[in-house]
């Protein structure tokens, strides 16, 4: 989405795209078209409007769609998610998408932001059945990110946010950056009303931004919000903002753009010098190959030898190409001759994406934080992070920074200071605001906090994740909890209801049980200890429990009137043997019986002599090739006697009996091998749990013997 009204201090070339008509326009859709092609949009969704009023039944569908679609188009570049979302439906009632089929894929990007998932891509695959071969790259990032975040919010984190309300007004506040080593004075964005000048910005309908900074307090509390020039050397009645220091913070590195009366020229990164409170010689940095361009956003590298920004050029002056949208592209200082390069170098593709990257900054460790809306996220631009490899211009690990600090709105302008504190831009709603608006946000994560998961889940099953299992946590002082895990398997704690206290706190050891009827008691449980930790943690223990009665192993075969196991691409018998090798490492004191059973294909006896045989095939292999201690394995031989019980088609359950399966011989011959196959199985049953080496009995030597077939 091209994020127009965030950049109201970076107002980048727009491209008109006309709807040719054969007859002349009456005057009152000149006046529309005009407004809405100079990108006035809170100018062009008025007259838009009024326009689309006065057509009323007298104009062709055509018209009003058109109308239609600029009014939305405008609601959409100023983030109106809502009434865009409204007016490109309308646009899609009058067939406009017959037109600009567009129309779909930008009612989606509106849904998603609504986070009205499911319409979203029912319109964007809409769009890909009426323009198959149209922003194939965009909507395969948008439809799969929408799988992958569409619980984005649902996610846990540490880190605590807060809207900074007292500095921020009822109009843009954005891009805040420190003014000072010690991460006290902020410097940021702002069109409120006290900005320099008289103007509104007609993108907008707001004053033209200029850079204020706010000090903070002792207690963290803002104090001195204020503009940080009233004499015109850095903020003019022009746009200015996403400002940075360099290393001394002695140079402020800013965005300037020119006002309405100026669209045919693009944004440009000045910087001035601060001297005392006061800034002097501000200076343009050459980077543009023309007029047209813009540059902005910039960030400097901590040793200041690079400098990164953002821009909208397609192409440099060394012929190193755009990948679309806004990209980030940076210069390299010469000591020699003090001035930056000005032939710029593109970010490359781990940074820069069909769509728009945009507001690079630098964390304390090397970090470069950045906003894209063409990387797979949700919501718009999302704020992105590389770490920086050596002193050179190589970077890895670029991921989504995710919750708390990416939401359905645009979240941008990453500010950190300590890797644990700074602040950020969101678009997110607020419990004081009714509409997307973007607001200062700070972030921390409060000292030595500690969350603790528990996951418990079936032994030998991971995927098998138990539901009402009891936990129980016992702390070195006495205290005891429990809970009970949901239909996931999980229970956590971390806040208790008084919102003020946790459960898990510092220098202390717990010990944890979990228990489920059906299932053995848990005597070995789970342990941990927050005891010499100087830092916040999430512990997450997996707890598995075993079930009580027998336990059907994965699949495994033997040749006809074998033992021996089959080990091939038709079944992998040795990876399932895996599961029995598990979970009598994962239980060492548990002993077991190893049943084997076979289908009813032969006599009685000799289907009794060949079970026991292939029971003993496991027990061998547990034994003697895997180190299991032969005193806790038992093989019995059970032939065709038990034979298995299968749920069939109705639902009921049914003894596979030799009668029962035979009745498909012939009608369903397929079916008929299946539920032989179901009889041909492995089971395990739990004997004890308290299996001792010191005391335990010798095994019984003929376990290890094999029986010769009967004939």
């Amino acid at each position: 989405m091209k994020q127009f009204f965030i950049l109201a201090f970076l107002t980048l070339s727009f491209t008109q795209v006309a709807f040719g008509q054969n007859v002349p326009e009456p005057k009152y859709i000149r006046k529309a078209n005009d407004t809405y092609y100079s990108g006035n949009y809170f100018e062009a969704i008025k007259v838009c409007q009024d326009a689309y009023k006065t057509l009323g039944y007298k104009g062709t569908i055509r018209q009003k769609g058109e109308m239609a679609y600029k009014i939305a188009d405008s609601y959409r570049n100023m983030q109106v998610y809502d009434k865009a979302n409204e007016w490109y439906g309308t646009c899609i009632e009058l067939k406009y998408f017959d037109v600009v089929p567009e129309v779909y894929f930008y009612r989606g990007d509106m849904q998603r932001m609504l986070k009205e998932y499911d319409n979203s891509l029912k319109s964007y695959r809409e769009y890909k059945r009426i323009a198959p071969n149209s922003r194939t790259k965009e909507l395969e990032a948008a439809m799969s990110a929408i799988e992958k975040y569409r619980d984005f919010e649902s996610e846990e984190s540490n880190y605590v946010i807060k809207c900074e309300e007292k500095i921020n007004s009822k109009q843009y506040d954005m891009a805040p950056s420190f003014g000072d080593k010690k991460g006290k004075t902020i410097y940021f964005g702002t069109s409120r009303d006290e900005s320099t000048g008289a103007d509104r910005d007609p993108i907008s309908g707001q004053k033209y931004m200029d850079i204020y900074s706010a000090e903070y307090d002792v207690n963290g509390n803002p104090t001195n919000v204020k503009s940080i020039d009233t004499k015109g050397v850095v903020n003019t009645t022009q746009n200015e903002g996403t400002a940075c220091f360099d290393s001394k913070k002695k140079k402020l590195y800013f965005t300037r753009c020119p006002n309405a009366e100026k669209m045919d020229l693009g944004c440009e990164i000045w910087t001035a010098d601060l001297s005392g409170e006061d800034f002097e010689n501000p200076m343009r940095i050459s980077l543009k190959t023309n007029d047209t361009v813009s540059v902005g956003h910039p960030c400097l590298t901590p040793d200041d030898m690079m400098l990164i920004f953002a821009s909208d050029m397609t192409q440099s002056a060394n012929g190193e190409k755009s990948f679309g949208g806004r990209d980030l592209w940076y210069v390299t200082y010469d000591k020699r001759s003090k001035m930056w390069d000005s032939v710029p170098h593109n970010m490359g593709a781990m940074f820069n994406s069909a769509g728009n990257e945009l507001f690079p900054s630098i964390g304390p460790k090397g970090q470069l934080y950045f906003a894209s809306d063409g990387l797979p996220g949700i919501g718009g631009l999302d704020i992105f992070v590389a770490q920086r490899e050596g002193e050179e211009n190589k970077w890895s690990g670029t991921k989504n920074m995710g919750v708390p600090f990416n939401s359905q709105g645009n979240d941008y302008g990453m500010c950190d200071f300590d890797g644990r504190s700074g602040f950020f831009t969101s678009e997110r709603k607020t419990s004081s605001s009714n509409e997307y608006t973007s607001d200062i946000w700070s972030y921390s994560i409060p000292p030595n906090l500690y969350d603790l998961r528990v996951i418990v889940y079936e032994s030998g099953k991971k995927t098998k994740k138990l539901a009402g299992a009891k936990v129980t946590v016992t702390v070195s002082d006495g205290t005891t909890w429990e809970g009970t895990t949901d239909a996931r398997g999980k229970v956590s704690w971390n806040e208790k209801a008084d919102k003020k206290s946790r459960w898990i706190l510092v220098g202390k050891d717990y010990t944890l049980k979990a228990g489920k009827e059906g299932y053995y008691e848990d005597k070995r449980g789970a342990k941990f200890s927050t005891v010499g930790l100087d830092q916040s943690q999430t512990f997450i223990l997996e707890m598995p429990l075993l079930p009580i009665g027998e336990i059907r192993t994965p699949e495994v075969r033997y040749p006809v009137s074998q033992w021996t196991f089959i080990n091939d691409a038709t079944c992998m018998s040795l990876d399932s043997l895996k599961f029995l090798d598990s979970m009598l490492r994962e239980y060492p004191n548990i002993t077991i019986d190893l049943f084997s059973h076979t289908d009813a294909r032969d006599t009685d006896v000799k289907n009794q002599v060949l079970s026991e045989n292939r029971a003993k095939a496991v027990y061998k292999y547990l034994v003697e090739q895997k180190g299991i201690d032969a005193r806790r394995i038992r093989p019995v031989g059970k032939g065709e006697s038990e034979p298995a019980t299968w749920e069939d088609e109705t639902g009921q359950k049914v003894i596979l009996t030799e009668a029962y399966i035979n009745q498909f011989k012939t009608s369903d011959p397929a079916k008929f091998q299946k539920l032989h196959q179901i009889n041909r199985r492995t089971t395990a049953k739990i004997t004890g749990t308290d299996f001792n080496p010191e005391t335990a009995p010798p095994a019984n030597p003929e376990y290890a013997v094999f029986k010769p077939l009967p004939r």
